[in-house]
């Protein structure tokens, strides 16, 4: 836990040049309509003189520990998203202190209801909406794109309500239509080197408020690989080799499944690459940026 606390504070750090590649802002909208910090988000609009701009979701890593981490993003993907054209939605959530599972991606897919629903009031072209997020915002990205149109869902004798009733805008969609997974957990009962669940007191525990071994069905509502279907959009994986955060197998299980439905574009192993450094760079951002570019041409 240690480890993956230093880890976030590098990234936090790496926010020091986030740089005027926006036109226009807006901070701190709530998206739920209660006025809580951890249901805050930014847009940002591209320097171009388009009328509407085509958008990306971005969510922060935090080990889902993190209730109001929104710009840590915007320079390790924010900044790149910008400066293709993008509209920029970066977005807080509440932390497993805050709720148990799945008030997470309820908290998602409340923002991306606000942000459909006020498309026209923030020059947004909904038309397109991407998603992306790096460690557990990347488990968050992923199993937004992946549960598209699911309501409620059941694994053996657990249900969860998936959607929520965050917000006020219940009736608009929250489906997306392109992922980028930045070295997101994927399956929570494979990660103790993608063999068992990890024992104590992982970020995963504290998300369900309970063992992962002991509660499999719950896990298994985690994985964003149990929903996903032939109806939901393309997604690329990025991973690094050397990542001791959350073990590279993940990645390599979730590409695996993407590719059997025809969901996978590209999984990108950086050699040497961290949970974070290395694994992000230029040629990897370029990748995430010419996906969600040729993906919104089809829209």
């Amino acid at each position: 836990m240690r480890t993956f606390l230093v880890t976030i504070f590098a990234l936090f750090c790496i926010v020091t040049s986030f740089g005027q590649n926006y036109n226009s802002q807006w901070l701190n909208l709530n998206y739920a309509n209660d006025g809580k910090e951890y249901h805050n988000l930014d847009i940002y609009l591209p320097n171009n003189q388009k009328s509407t701009h085509k958008v990306i979701v971005v969510i922060y890593g935090s080990a889902w520990f993190g209730n109001n981490m929104k710009q840590t993003v915007l320079e390790p993907l924010g900044n790149k998203l910008l400066e293709s054209g993008f509209a920029v939605i970066a977005i807080n959530h509440r932390a497993s202190s805050d709720a148990v599972y799945p008030a997470q991606i309820n908290d998602v897919k409340a923002a991306i209801r606000f942000v459909r629903a006020n498309a026209d009031k923030y020059k947004i072209d909904a038309s397109f909406i991407g998603i992306t997020g790096f460690s557990s915002g990347g488990h968050l990205a992923s199993l937004a794109g992946a549960s598209n149109g699911v309501k409620k869902f059941t694994v053996g004798k657990k249900t969860i309500n998936i959607e929520g009733d965050i917000g006020v805008y219940p009736s608009v969609s929250s489906s997306v239509n392109a992922v980028v997974d930045w070295f997101g957990p994927i399956d929570m009962a494979l990660m103790n080197e993608c063999k068992k669940p990890k024992e104590g007191n992982s970020p995963e525990a504290a998300l369900i408020r309970g063992n992962p071994a002991d509660n499999l069905d719950m896990i298994a509502l985690l994985n964003p690989i149990t929903f996903i279907d032939k109806t939901d959009p393309q997604f690329i994986v990025i991973h690094g080799e050397a990542d001791t955060i959350v073990p590279h197998c993940q990645s390599e299980l979730f590409a695996k499944a993407l590719k059997g439905k025809g969901l996978l574009s590209e999984f990108i192993s950086v050699p040497e690459g961290q949970h974070g450094p290395v694994t992000f760079n230029e040629s990897t951002f370029k990748k995430m940026n010419d996906f969600f570019l040729k993906e919104s041409q089809k829209k």
